[in-house]
């Protein structure tokens, strides 16, 4: 039996800076998102370390302009959930940058609270 997809739900920025990407990018990243809302994972999705486990995942795109990185979770079964999209402007290693690790963990956060909502919603019902 086929799997039924997922929503994508954007916290904060997170669909702006998308939209704000180049062209290539955004359809990478789409792409490679759509592959998670079909519970899937693609080739380009790699776990991100320091988030306890294969929760969190990280998707990296090079073009002209730089590499950029978008980050969602598959922790919760309600969505798919874009916690950010930047580009990393670091020149220094591949290390994610502190403040972007640090806004990860505020949209985790939400998401799970959002998650537990839509928990409390459909139990209502």
């Amino acid at each position: 039996m086929r799997q039924q997809e997922k929503p994508l739900a954007w916290i904060g920025r997170s669909k702006k800076d998308l939209i704000a990407l180049p062209l290539d990018v955004r359809k990478f990243f789409g792409h490679a998102l759509h592959f998670a809302q079909k519970g899937e994972r693609h080739d380009a999705a790699k776990v991100m370390k320091g988030f306890g486990g294969a929760g969190v995942l990280e998707i990296v795109e090079d073009d002209l302009g730089g590499t950029y990185r978008a980050v969602y979770t598959v922790k919760f079964p309600e969505a798919v959930f874009v916690l950010h999209v930047f580009q990393k402007k670091s020149r220094r290693g591949i290390k994610t940058p502190k403040p972007d690790l640090d806004i990860i963990r505020a949209h985790l956060k939400v998401a799970e609270r959002l998650a537990q909502e839509i928990r409390d919603e459909k139990a209502k019902d």
